[in-house]
């Protein structure tokens, strides 16, 4: 009785250390594929995030591209809107010349005119001095 009592503790201990065994190796399976599903999703988003950024810096280096020929583009025009200021303060310049010296000519003509004016009225004085005005003569009747 006590051997088949040691017989029937040992069969169950046998018999619940292979279930426990069982569920230990069923544990380790599930926490390995959880594990491996895990990994796969981390290394799938890691992926991704690595072709993300690969593609980040790819158009980085394009709008720094774009963004140095816009700065070169930039400073072109700014010299083309320099030169334009520049020919237009010439311009400006020479249009204040020639109305400096239209005022000039103006002047000149003015003073020669009044020269002139004085000039006739002086020669009309002496020949109105000079030669006494003219008789008037009887008229004979031939």
């Amino acid at each position: 009785m006590l051997s088949n009592i040691i017989r029937d503790h040992q069969a169950r201990q046998k018999y619940h250390k292979e279930i426990s065994e069982r569920k230990r190796k069923d544990a380790m399976d599930v926490a390995d594929h959880l594990t491996k599903v895990l990994v796969t999703s981390l290394n799938t988003s890691v992926a991704q995030a690595y072709v993300n950024q690969r593609r980040i810096d790819a158009e980085a280096k394009a709008l720094q591209v774009r963004v140095n020929r816009f700065t070169q583009q930039t400073q072109q025009w700014l010299q083309i809107a320099d030169q334009f200021n520049g020919a237009l303060k010439e311009l400006g310049d020479v249009e204040n010349w020639s109305k400096s010296v239209e005022r000039d000519m103006r002047i000149v003509n003015d003073t020669l005119q009044a020269a002139y004016e004085l000039h006739n009225r002086t020669v009309k004085l002496k020949l109105n001095q000079v030669a006494p005005p003219p008789d008037p003569k009887p008229d004979t009747g031939k």
